[in-house]
């Protein structure tokens, strides 16, 4: 698939002197945010907490961190003295490959060292001592997709490591947004799996020198850029659909979550549903069987930038991670802990 390419972000960066060394030296601390919890039924266990900015910086994959293969890769696998085993596999939606004699093995999540280890674990039964080498002949799973206001959204492949924000953004091509003189969206969310959202508020970040402005993301994010002015909160876990959902005039937590797809099979018969309020820091919860009965929920009203999580069933205690930096970026990261 070709993509059209907008410089306007990068552009944006250079002319504001934000070199991406420059940028990460002038990162500002976490500041505490006042915690409490309110609504009908206020959630006593689990609880919002505050992040530490240690938790912010694991958000962001280490710059020499190791390529993981994925599903879909196709690995070039070497063992020495054996030609019926070297020779390229394709890495199967299950993670894993399929060898002669030793049968299947897992790679995926792996770098590249540790699944030679796990090949050669494998073939061991049945050779002496095998010496296994692997490379990466095509990063199938390598991919970003970023939707909303762009003018491609979709999915981006990328050969090696995963891009920054900027890059991503500039890739799916930058929207016109109305009265923007620099043509850069206020803000945008990123998603990580189905648990996990951090809101990046573009702009002022790239004015402030703030260095989550080109944030490095991790295979398989995606990216949302709303639409000028358009309000949403974000449905996240066991749900078919977890992502945005914009946040029209009528739409209640019931609705909000069928535009999410509905319940997925993870979420048991009766999950506790957490509503996290993003703007007062506040944190309500209500049992699924409790929204669905008639005025169910109806004193929860949704604002925008709120994270409503459905957790899986048998993992009860959740903890919400909340981090603030200076000035204007913030993250919540929905964790799920098993129960003892």
């Amino acid at each position: 698939m070709k993509h059209a390419y907008s410089s306007i972000p990068v552009c944006m960066a250079l002319l504001l002197g934000l070199s991406p060394a420059g940028m990460r030296a002038q990162q500002t601390p976490a500041q505490a945010v006042p915690v409490s919890t309110t609504g009908a039924k206020p959630a006593a266990d689990p609880q919002l907490k505050i992040s530490p900015l240690r938790q912010l910086q694991e958000f962001e994959p280490a710059a020499d961190a190791q390529y993981q293969i994925g599903a879909g890769d196709t690995i070039d696998l070497y063992v020495a003295g054996h030609p019926e085993l070297s020779h390229p596999y394709t890495v199967g939606p299950d993670g894993r490959i399929t060898l002669q004699i030793a049968g299947s093995v897992t790679v995926v999540n792996m770098t590249r060292d540790i699944a030679a280890k796990a090949v050669a674990d494998a073939l061991s039964a049945y050779y002496t001592s095998p010496a296994v080498t692997i490379g990466v002949e095509k990063y199938g799973s390598n991919t970003i997709m970023v939707f909303g206001a762009v003018q491609h959204p979709g999915v981006l492949d990328y050969e090696g490591t995963p891009p920054t924000l900027l890059d991503a953004i500039a890739r799916a091509g930058m929207t016109t947004v109305p009265g923007s003189k620099d043509g850069l969206p206020e803000r945008c969310m990123i998603y990580r799996g189905n648990d996990q959202a951090v809101t990046v508020e573009l702009k002022q970040l790239l004015t402030s020198g703030n260095p989550l402005s080109d944030i490095r993301l991790r295979r398989g994010d995606m990216v949302f850029i709303p639409i000028q002015q358009q309000q949403f909160i974000s449905v996240l876990g066991e749900v078919l659909r977890p992502g945005p959902v914009p946040l029209t005039g009528d739409l209640d937590l019931k609705m909000a979550i069928t535009d999410a797809g509905g319940l997925g099979e993870g979420a048991g018969s009766n999950p506790t549903i957490h509503i996290a309020q993003t703007a007062t820091n506040k944190e309500i919860t209500i049992s699924f069987h409790q929204l669905m009965k008639p005025g169910g929920g109806n004193e929860i009203k949704l604002q925008p930038g709120d994270m409503v999580f459905i957790p899986k069933s048998g993992f009860y205690k959740l903890t919400y991670l909340v981090s603030k930096i200076s000035p204007v970026a913030t993250m919540v990261s929905l964790g799920a802990l098993a129960a003892p």
